[in-house]
């Protein structure tokens, strides 16, 4: 095949590899009943007048499944992060004991569950949707190769590559929501 060929499916197994990273992300996102760090990625406290991410102002940890707790680097931030938190309206209610701020992870009823189950299912069918955007503009690419001199054989060789490419990343995505789903349900 012609290096221009090569080219193309490198870019497009990257390109498909940034949608299931993006799903990754986004799977970290849906909480799962347990507590995580991630779950405070959205919170940013006002630090001295700039808006400065929750886990630089705090040391941030998860003792158990239903707790997480925050250790100001500095004392006087107590106040502004458990505001921060409060605001950022994450479901939670910080509570201040002078030291750290602990948070009790409530857990997720069966409704909450099904509904998070139903949003990882968008997130999947997302990255599917990137997936085969992937493979419109690689296949399309290919055409253009075509008519501008490339072998047929070569050609069609490439698409049958981007078409592998695309069932193995699909499947990736499939095996990943079974996952999430599994774990969102879990009790």
């Amino acid at each position: 095949m012609t290096e221009e060929i090569d080219f193309i499916l490198d870019s497009t197994k990257e390109s498909m590899e940034g949608s299931i990273a993006h799903l990754e992300k986004e799977f970290l996102n849906i909480r799962a009943g347990k507590a995580s760090p991630a779950m405070l990625g959205s919170v940013f406290v006002d630090y001295y007048g700039s808006a400065t991410p929750l886990s630089q102002v705090a040391k941030i940890s998860v003792p158990d499944a239903r707790t997480i707790t925050l250790q100001p680097f500095e004392k006087n931030m107590l106040q502004v992060i458990e505001k921060a938190i409060m605001i950022a309206n994450i479901g939670f209610n910080p509570m201040n004991n002078g030291d750290v701020i602990i948070i009790s992870v409530p857990p997720l009823t069966e409704e909450r569950r099904r509904e998070l189950a139903k949003q990882a299912k968008t997130e999947a069918e997302d990255a599917k949707i990137g997936v085969r955007n992937v493979r419109k503009d690689s296949n399309s690419d290919i055409k253009k190769l075509e008519k501008e001199g490339t072998s047929e054989d070569a050609c069609k060789i490439a698409e049958e590559s981007v078409q592998k490419l695309t069932d193995s990343f699909i499947r990736k995505v499939d095996e990943l929501l079974v996952v999430k789903e599994a774990e969102i349900m879990k009790v």
